[in-house]
């Protein structure tokens, strides 16, 4: 279908960073605030810098949405040109920026459709999402078979991974204090997963080849992987992920998974010491159209 658009927040996080550019996708940045600074993801503040800050503050940082009032700017401003706008967004359970966008296209009147998605996820799962979304509009004909693309992708992208450091899942709250201070006692490293929209601990592992092992354990539970990226926290290839590809390799003869950084508002929420999997499985379909 021509002319449709794809909109989202800086939850999703591109390892390509040339993607956006090349195609009909606009990205509206959160508000990272870092030591009583406020900063734009993907404007003011890359993933680098931004773990690299981090490292250096023992608070987690804050991440506020984009407005209604930012959605409602680049909805009537697309309008113009887009005959269709789908607006994906991180996972409900995780960010209120989804309510933002709806709220904001409520209020755009005239001929463009606005569809507004929750991903269920976020960082590159979300960003996964987004590239679903791309490829539908261009070989669906109808907007209601993009949406069903798109929706049915919801129900196949997965994200797990482990932590270094627990500090940050204390103060975004996806750990208890007490099972904080347990793990540390223990030298525990949390294994996490979004599940159902939220992202939650799973399991508990004692060292990094045991929790290497378990992502790869993870994967290969998988009987047809469209796409895998592997998450970490450096600019440049990790031990963890020289050790996750070499595994991988094994497990699947042929393939070669990408790797890249996540992005500074997931690395709020899980610190900046973590190493994972965002996985795309073969398609699945699902009907649940939802139109403004």
């Amino acid at each position: 279908m021509q002319h449709v658009h794809i909109v989202t927040d800086s939850w999703a996080h591109f390892i390509s960073p040339h993607f956006v550019n090349q195609h009909p996708v606009t990205v509206v940045p959160n508000r990272i605030t870092i030591a009583g600074k406020t900063y734009r993801e993907g404007v003011d503040l890359n993933a680098e810098d931004a773990l690299r800050l981090f490292a250096r503050t023992p608070r987690a940082p804050t991440v506020q949405p984009p407005t209604e009032a930012e959605y409602l700017e680049v909805y009537n401003r697309l309008a113009r040109q887009a005959r269709a706008i789908i607006s994906i967004h991180a996972s409900r359970e995780i960010s209120p920026s989804l309510g933002m966008a709806r709220r904001a296209a409520q209020q755009v009147a005239g001929n463009c459709r606005i569809v507004v998605v929750d991903s269920e996820t976020v960082s590159v799962g979300q960003a996964m999402l987004v590239r679903v979304a791309v490829r539908a509009a261009q070989e669906q004909d109808t907007l209601e078979d993009v949406v069903r693309v798109v929706r049915g992708a919801v129900e196949r992208i997965y994200t797990v991974f482990y932590t270094e450091s627990m500090d940050y899942l204390l103060q975004s709250r996806i750990m208890s204090p007490s099972h904080t201070i347990l793990g540390a006692m223990l030298g525990i490293k949390p294994f996490l997963s979004v599940e159902n929209g939220r992202l939650q601990p799973m399991e508990k592992v004692r060292t990094r080849a045991q929790a290497i092992e378990r992502l790869v354990e993870y994967a290969v539970e998988f009987s047809d992987i469209e796409d895998m990226v592997i998450l970490q926290h450096k600019p440049f290839m990790s031990e963890q992920t020289r050790m996750l590809q070499e595994r991988l390799a094994v497990e699947f003869p042929g393939r070669h998974f990408p790797y890249g950084m996540y992005g500074p508002s997931l690395a709020a929420l899980i610190g900046a010491d973590a190493t994972g999997l965002a996985i795309l499985e073969s398609e699945i379909e699902k009907d649940d159209d939802d139109f403004f």
